[in-house]
């Protein structure tokens, strides 16, 4: 009988084209060619190109794959697919199965059925998908369908982007350029790429899948838009790191074996703070292929949730009153040669390389802050930012006593100061002193460095990857930029980088805060640094507009001015949309399932008031009941007429359309909501049309 672990080792990466695939189905001459166009960005030509899509023909096909598919990620926050077998017919009627190099380095899907921003009209339809051999390709199975499914960018007929991994890509080659610049004036000259790391902490919650095919907001919308407060929430901290329910146990398994054979790395699974809410985690990779793998792993996580009743929720507030769910994305940077930019060492106050890239982070978030704010920026984390389970709309960053004590001397113009790492002494003979960590670690702040890498808080659960991490690889290159135009052109590179950082501690320290971001203490003190305060998401997406955040990224090639400005309609018209949804949910849901119970409801009491008054009995509760769902049904058709109005009107909204949807759509419907979950707690449970909140979390 095999082993665990030899049935580990066959399963993990079984559906992947990997680097030992990749080794032993390749001739020498194609796989070193392939290498050299994914380690240094050299063009693969095409006579290798049709050898390796041969090879991953054979292979996919061995795995019962029918066809290949370009996999994108349009602008939709989910990923696209367009499939074609390998079918070639011969003329004769019979086939052959081929796949040419052509085929897998481009594709064709339709262009104008995707979110452009104005890019491509729905007159033009050419789209290109263009293969990124940087992630790896892979087999999936879907039903009975087996697909060999390529990792693409996708862009538009006149090379626009049109996705979220081209700007991605874009803005890993500038960031490794600029990087190897610094390093190498600092003197290393045997680095010769730089790699941005990523590790996506997912949250999630499971509902009862029986309990959501009752409820059209979770369907629709993907939480809930009704919903009073169960007698219980998370307020006992009990379910947080919480013994897994079998049944949960059993998904993650299959999860964990699902993602497993697709090479993705899930390491971590845990019980959340709130009830019914879970979190994985993967090992950390590269950036691209980070997101990729994040994708398919909230594919997978939906797919995998009604195997076992269940119905996966990704979005970011699904219960009123109970967490949330972010993405905490770890961003690092390491070499070619395998070294952590941001390990500090024990000696970080000697370790300049790593210093001046520290610096290099704190002056750009410090300096774009609005810009990184944006990337966190949808209609589900609106509910989110800033309430117990997310740092508040203010971009600070977390370092540490010990780092931050090093950039104030910095500052001063003083000697640095270096502690000896110290141990936790536990009082207990049988465990060993533990080292303790340089920091401590702040759950409060958006942008924390945790070690040896930063983690950013602030990300929702439902967004890609993608955003957040072109950003941060845009503006630390940016940075790294002029640091690198300032030390190549220095006779003392150390007085030169001594400098530099004293600078950005002086100009930057404002961006730096170790303490509690939750209290309004700090919004007080962040509105006195200077710190932008930017509670919504309507108002983070025009940040998008203003010179210095377009510029930087129209100067370092990552986006054209074209290409920015359709990300900001973009974006704009996504909020739009997502709030229009939930409104018409809301009205539906309102006038067709809730008020006709109240209705019914109401008119039970109200007879059983009558029948005991003609009895001669005191009928006072009974009457005082059906007073207050008289008042209470009224408050709600009229809180539904002004909704209907407000949807109606915004059809015709031509201007700041995204400030009328979130000015007067979403109080309108948060209006409904008051009374409705005023109602479920009069009205007998088992009229209520919708499973409650105690349903859904608990049972």
């Amino acid at each position: 009988m095999d082993s665990e672990r030899e049935i580990m080792s066959r399963i993990y990466g079984s559906n992947v084209f990997s680097e030992d695939v990749m080794r032993a189905r390749l001739p020498r001459t194609a796989y070193l060619a392939l290498r050299k166009t994914i380690d240094e960005g050299v063009p693969l030509d095409r006579s290798i190109a049709s050898v390796v899509a041969n090879a991953m023909k054979e292979w996919a096909m061995e795995r019962g794959a029918t066809h290949y598919c370009h996999w994108f990620q349009p602008m939709t926050e989910v990923t696209a697919e367009k499939h074609d077998s390998f079918i070639s017919p011969l003329g004769d009627g019979r086939t052959i199965m081929e796949f040419s190099g052509k085929e897998l380095i481009q594709g064709e899907p339709d262009a104008s059925s995707f979110p452009s921003g104005g890019l491509r009209g729905t007159f033009e339809a050419r789209g290109y998908t263009a293969w990124d051999c940087t992630s790896p390709v892979f087999v999936k199975k879907n039903g009975d369908t087996v697909a060999l499914y390529i990792p693409c960018a996708f862009f538009s007929y006149n090379s626009q982007s049109l996705d979220k991994k081209t700007p991605l890509l874009r803005s890993m080659e500038l960031l490794s350029k600029q990087a190897v610049r610094v390093i190498r004036a600092l003197g290393n000259k045997t680095v010769n790429r730089v790699i941005a790391t990523l590790g996506a902490e997912q949250e999630y919650f499971l509902v009862d899948a029986a309990f959501a095919s009752k409820r059209l907001d979770l369907m629709l919308c993907g939480r809930t838009l009704f919903g009073a407060p169960p007698p219980k929430g998370q307020e006992m901290d009990d379910h947080y790191f919480g013994t897994l329910h079998e049944r949960v146990a059993n998904y993650m398994h299959e999860l964990n074996v699902e993602l497993w054979k697709l090479g993705i790395p899930a390491k971590t699974q845990h019980n959340e703070v709130a009830p019914a809410q879970y979190e994985l985690a993967p090992i950390y990779g590269t950036v691209n292929v980070a997101t990729d793998q994040n994708q398919l792993t909230m594919e997978i996580m939906r797919r995998v949730a009604p195997h076992h009743g269940f119905m996966c929720l990704l979005h970011e507030k699904p219960f009123a009153g109970v967490n949330g769910s972010g993405k905490h994305n770890n961003w690092g940077l390491s070499t070619d040669d395998g070294k952590n930019i941001f390990d500090p060492g024990e000696t970080p106050h000697e370790n300049m390389q790593f210093l001046v890239f520290l610096g290099a982070v704190i002056k750009a978030i410090g300096k774009y802050s609005e810009i990184l704010r944006a990337a966190a920026a949808c209609a589900g984390n609106d509910h989110r930012l800033g309430a117990n389970e997310a740092p508040p709309a203010i971009v600070s960053i977390f370092l540490g006593e010990r780092l931050t004590e090093i950039f104030e001397d910095f500052a001063r113009g003083k000697d640095m100061r270096q502690e000896k790492q110290d141990r936790l002494k536990l009082g207990i003979t049988t465990i060993p002193p533990i080292p303790r960590d340089s920091a401590d670690r702040n759950r409060t702040s958006p942008f924390a460095f945790t070690g040896n890498k930063f983690e950013f808080r602030m990300l929702g659960s439902s967004q890609s990857t993608s955003g957040p991490n072109f950003i941060l690889n845009t503006i630390v290159a940016d940075v790294l930029s002029e640091i690198a135009d300032r030390l190549e052109g220095a006779y003392d590179k150390r007085k030169s980088t001594e400098e530099i950082l004293s600078e950005i501690a002086e100009e930057y320290s404002h961006i730096i805060f170790n303490g509690d971001n939750y209290t309004e203490e700090w919004v007080e003190e962040a509105h006195k640094r200077g710190l932008p305060n930017i509670p919504d998401t309507v108002d983070s997406i025009h940040s998008m507009l203003d010179a210095k955040n377009e510029e930087v990224f129209v100067r370092n090639g990552v986006f054209t001015s074209t290409e920015w400005h359709a990300r900001h309609e973009i974006l704009l018209e996504r909020y739009c949309q997502a709030i229009n949804i939930e409104a018409l949910t809301t009205l539906q849901m309102a006038r067709k399932q809730i008020l006709p119970v109240v209705l019914e409801y109401s008119g039970s009491v109200a007879r059983s008031a009558l029948d005991l008054k003609e009895l001669g009995i005191d009928a006072e509760t009974q009457t005082r009941i059906a007073e207050e769902l008289s008042a209470l049904t009224s408050e709600l058709n009229a809180t539904l007429n002004v909704l209907e109005a407000a949807v109606d009107k915004a059809k015709t909204v031509t201007e700041k359309k995204a400030e009328f949807y979130r000015d007067s759509v979403k109080p309108a419907m948060h209006n409904v909501r008051v009374v409705v979950d005023k109602l479920e707690l009069m009205v007998d449970a088992e009229m209520w049309p919708l499973p409650s909140y105690a349903d859904m979390l608990f049972l």
